[in-house]
């Protein structure tokens, strides 16, 4: 009987909390879709903005989402974009250009945040930071998918002979960022969101991404301010030629001849192709969409002016655990920290910018051997802990994480930065906690770090800094 009562009871919860959402309707320009609202907010996941680039369009812009009839369903989460499978996670597809949308309950032209995902080009997914912590504060939470690996970021002679005279080649995934920023433009209203107030943001490979789109002609008009974290890279990418070639040697790994057709090409599966792949991918110079690379068109200025946030963290050189001491703290400096200040320096004569370092450790983790915040760390006080639970696991070697059990402290640094990325959104300038942070110049090099303390720092790790910068010669 015991067993009977708890199995009912169980059950009655389980229809209960159901029954907290309720579906939720919005008009876009394909069709009415349908959601849940629960809690004050709206949610509206696997939401096409592109056509699905498979068989003939693999290796393709991005093309215009199909129109449906009648309403579509939009509460399940979508493949990710095609990856090596993790255990626990969706099962990746070459059908994956959608976003999810979160926003308060009865928004009316309220900012909106679009993030776009690291995982070096080759994995994750907007499912995986589906979280209601923005729209809780009155943001509307754009999350995206866009093409990763070799279906994102690839070139090959038989593409480019196949291609237009000016149809974009090679950074698909970077395309379809673009696509998908023009879908906000264009239906984001339906959200209760104001186009004019779009913040983009990401980290580390979206943070790369971001920092090629504000040299994008493509790009402008798509966003009025950006956030970029840890971005680990002055910005070189490869010229078209050199990634043919890289190219055609993936191609031969997965299968194809040395000479293959594109329609040879396109025959081959993608999970060949994915797991010919080894390393992180970047955006390519065509020639047609990426006319510099991002550290050229930050130097000459030929940058989308908008207000920027961007910053490092204290140990991005987490990303190579054979690095030790000294050499992890001059990778750091080098891939993180004086990127960052070139970038914040470059853009502080237009629109303000803001520079920050990022080293605050959680207090479960503190001891002296303790190398300081890794790279994605900063990503769950960003997001206020408040990550998808059912994606983004608690794993104590995964950064994004975070700590397994949050003291006072680390609650309040969550705070904290979160209204700081929050402030940022609704205003152009980051307004959190007690003491002020200034936009970056130059001539005073201040910025602020998030550590234990925080606080405003004047000239930091300047000489370290100065050096790297003067070893980049695009960014002398």
């Amino acid at each position: 009987m015991r067993r009977l009562l708890a199995g009912a009871l169980a059950l009655f919860l389980a229809c209960a909390g159901a029954a907290q959402a309720e579906p939720v309707r919005a008009k876009v320009a394909e069709g009415v879709l349908v959601g849940e609202r629960a809690d004050g907010l709206v949610s509206f996941r696997g939401i096409p903005f592109a056509a699905p680039p498979v068989g003939e369009l693999r290796w393709k812009p991005p093309q215009p989402a199909q129109r449906w009839s009648g309403e579509r369903p939009a509460t399940e989460y979508p493949a990710s974009c095609m990856q090596p499978s993790r255990p626990g996670g969706p099962k990746p597809s070459e059908d994956c250009l959608y976003l999810n949308v979160t926003a308060p309950a009865g928004a009316k032209a309220a900012p909106v945040m679009v993030w776009i995902h690291g995982g070096s080009n080759t994995g994750g997914s907007g499912a995986m930071y589906d979280s209601p912590a923005f729209a809780k504060d009155g943001i509307v939470m754009v999350t995206i998918n866009y093409r990763l690996g070799p279906l994102g970021f690839f070139a090959h002679p038989a593409i480019t002979r196949a291609a237009g005279s000016r149809e974009p080649l090679a950074s698909y995934g970077l395309m379809d960022q673009l696509a998908a920023l023009r879908w906000v433009q264009a239906n984001i209203k339906a959200f209760g969101g104001d186009p004019k107030r779009v913040t983009v943001f990401g980290e580390s490979a979206g943070a790369i991404d971001i920092y090629a789109l504000l040299g994008l002609k493509a790009a402008r008009g798509l966003f009025s301010q950006a956030i970029v974290e840890s971005n680990i890279t002055w910005g070189a990418s490869a010229p078209l030629a050199k990634a043919e070639a890289d190219g055609q040697a993936l191609a031969v790994k997965a299968g194809a001849g040395p000479t293959a057709t594109l329609a040879e090409l396109k025959a081959l599966p993608a999970e060949k192709l994915v797991a010919a792949h080894r390393g992180a991918l970047f955006p390519i110079v065509d020639g047609r969409l990426m006319t510099q690379s991002a550290v050229l068109a930050m130097a000459r200025k030929h940058t989308v002016d908008v207000p920027l946030i961007v910053g490092s963290n204290s140990w991005e050189a987490w990303l190579d655990q054979s690095l030790k001491g000294q050499a992890a703290v001059d990778w750091t400096d080098r891939q993180g920290g004086a990127p960052a200040r070139f970038i914040a320096a470059k853009s502080a004569d237009g629109k303000p910018a803001w520079l920050y370092f990022f080293s605050y450790v959680p207090t479960e983790k503190r001891s002296p051997d303790n190398m300081g915040a890794p790279h994605a760390g900063e990503i769950y006080y960003v997001f206020d802990g408040q990550l998808n639970p059912t994606m983004a696991r608690p794993n104590p070697a995964n950064p994004v994480s975070g700590p397994a059990k949050p003291s006072e402290e680390d609650r309040a640094m969550a705070a904290t930065m979160h209204a700081c990325w929050v402030s940022f959104a609704k205003t152009g300038a980051p307004r959190c906690g007690t003491t002020p942070w200034p936009n970056y110049d130059p001539r005073t090099d201040q910025l602020m770090e998030f550590g234990s303390p925080s606080g405003v720092r004047t000239n930091f790790r300047k000489a370290a800094l100065d050096a790297a910068q003067a070893a980049e010669p695009a960014a002398r």
